[in-house]
């Protein structure tokens, strides 16, 4: 028996690095940027699907951290910060878009 085993595990599929829920490339649907491998499930306005982004990169516009973990403009790479109004009613609106800088 553990003869057949050895000999059947190399056929097992092996797991893939996405899923259904988590771990969606660009253009995905998704509900959260938490699904997302780039962290930014962003919409184009408010009726629209939102579908998983790439994030801003340098002298690109950009949203600051969202409570509800979908975004009109992604936040900015690794090691950029998005230059822009942190307010609490544009949090609230989401129109507290900016510019990612180094």
């Amino acid at each position: 028996l553990l003869l057949a085993l050895l000999l059947l595990a190399p056929a097992l599929p092996a797991p893939h690095d996405r899923g259904l829920i988590i771990n969606l490339d660009t253009g995905e649907l998704c509900l959260n940027s938490a699904q997302c491998k780039s962290h930014c499930c962003h919409r184009t306005s408010g009726l629209s699907l939102a579908r998983c982004a790439p994030k801003a990169a340098e002298f690109q516009e950009c949203s600051p951290k969202s409570l509800y973990g979908v975004y009109y403009k992604c936040p900015c790479e690794r090691g950029l910060t998005c230059d822009a109004d942190k307010s609490i009613v544009g949090s609230i609106t989401n129109t507290n878009f900016g510019t990612c800088k180094d």
